[in-house]
C-alpha cells in the first residue's frame, strides 16, 4: 500500500517472519485474525495494497475524525477541514517496505505530528504515542523523541494528491526515516503513553523502531 505503510507486509529484514518468508507471515497473520487479508496486490506506481483487516471502512470530509488523548492536557478531535487549515510540510522520501519493495523519491504532505502534539500539551511522565486505525486492527507506535522529529507527518497527500482510500486515506502517519509498516495508514487515533507499546507487526518480532539504513535515530 503505500497502501501498505502499516501494515508493511512485513517486518524488519530481521524479522522471524520474513527470514521464514511471506507466506509464513500471511499464515501468522491467519491464525490471528481469521477474516484474513484485504488484498496484497500490485498498485500503478510500484505500490502495493495490503490490509490486516477483512474489511475497511471508507472515511471522507463527512465522517472523518482523528481522536488525540492520553497523557495530554487538551484532548481533543480534528476533522478534515480542520487538519487542512493547519500548517502543512511536504517531505520527499524513499517509501520502503520490509519485504523488498519501494518507491524512492515520494512526496507526502500534511501535518507535523509534533504540532498536533504541542498543540495538546504533552504531560510530564510521557514517553510514547500510540497510533490507532479505523480499520479497527492496526496499530503502531513511536517514542516522543521519534514523535516529535521534523520528517514525521500525519499525512493528507502522497504525490501532491489527496491520499486515497488504497493507499490509506483519507489520513495516514508517515515516518520517513522508518520502513513503511511504522506509517500507519487510516489513522483514527493518537495517545499519548506512559512507555511504548508495541504495534501490530511487532507482535510478530518486528523491530520496535524500525529504522531504515543510514538513520538508526539521527534527527
Amino acid at each position: 500500500m503505500l497502501s501498505m505503510l502499516g501494515a508493511g507486509a512485513a517486518g524488519l529484514v530481521a524479522a522471524p517472519y520474513v527470514q521464514g518468508g511471506w507466506g509464513k507471515v500471511l499464515e501468522a497473520v491467519s491464525q490471528k485474525d481469521p477474516t484474513g487479508l484485504t488484498g496484497v496486490l500490485p498498485n500503478p506506481g510500484g505500490f502495493r495494497y495490503f490490509s490486516v483487516a477483512g474489511s475497511v471502512p471508507r472515511k471522507d470530509d463527512t465522517n472523518y475524525q482523528l481522536t488525540i488523548d492520553g497523557l495530554v492536557d487538551r484532548p481533543g478531535t480534528y476533522t478534515l477541514d480542520a487538519l487542512r487549515e493547519l500548517p502543512q510540510t511536504r517531505i520527499v522520501g524513499d517509501v520502503r517496505c520490509t519485504d523488498g519493495w519501494g518507491v524512492p523519491g515520494t512526496p507526502f504532505e500534511g501535518v507535523l505530528l509534533s504540532h498536533l502534539l504541542d498543540a495538546a500539551g504533552v504531560r510530564p511522565g510521557a514517553q510514547a504515542v500510540r497510533f490507532t486505525c479505523f480499520d479497527g486492527v492496526y496499530s503502531e507506535s513511536l517514542t516522543l523523541a521519534q514523535a516529535r522529529r521534523s520528517d514525521v507527518l500525519v499525512a493528507l497527500k502522497m504525490q501532491d494528491k489527496p491520499l486515497t482510500h488504497a493507499h490509506g486515506g483519507p489520513v495516514r502517519l508517515y515516518a520517513a526515516p522508518m520502513y513503511f509498516y511504522k506509517s500507519a495508514k487510516w489513522l483514527s487515533g493518537i495517545s499519548v503513553t506512559d512507555k511504548v507499546i508495541p504495534g501490530y507487526w511487532e507482535e510478530y518480532g518486528y523491530d520496535v523502531d524500525g529504522w531504515l539504513d543510514g538513520h538508526h535515530g539521527s534527527a
